[in-house]
């Protein structure tokens, strides 16, 4: 399929401890976590329906940085694609679902989610961020190492 029918985001915060993953649980199916997700509805771009699904069913804005893979699944004998999107927390908001969120450490998440699918995507996205850290921590380390020669 060209074009996802619908769309997902695997959001993440940063805290003392390391990344932190948001995952919902997923509707009618207690103790069963998931990445937030849902039908890109007409003339909406897949990431805005991310932006919207996250928003929908976590209470929790944030921006996305950038797509990551395209999974395919049949849901209800339906043949559906969904287009996962790397995004950052930006705060929260009111959510219109009622359903428990959580935010996991990776190795947490790896356990809590259960189809390997959705595994190979928090993966995918785990490696992005901490290669966006490593590319902060080197300019930071140069950024230091400037300004202790000017100073010197």
């Amino acid at each position: 399929m060209s074009r996802p029918t619908h769309a997902g985001g695997v959001v993440f915060r940063l805290t003392t401890g390391g990344p932190r993953y948001l995952l919902v649980e997923a509707s009618g199916a207690r103790g069963r976590w998931v990445f937030p997700k849902g039908r890109v509805e007409k003339g909406e771009t897949a990431g805005a329906a991310a932006r919207r699904e996250v928003s929908e069913e976590a209470g929790v804005r944030a921006h996305p940085i950038r797509r990551l893979r395209l999974v395919g699944r049949k849901k209800a004998g339906e043949r559906i694609s969904i287009a996962y999107f790397l995004m950052a927390y930006t705060g929260r908001t009111t959510p219109l679902e009622k359903r428990r969120i959580r935010w996991f450490a990776f190795d947490e998440a790896l356990e809590a989610l259960r189809l390997e699918k959705s595994r190979r995507v928090l993966r995918s996205a785990d490696r992005l961020v901490w290669a966006v850290l490593a590319t902060v921590a080197s300019v930071v380390a140069t950024a230091l190492a400037v300004v202790a020669m000017l100073a010197a």
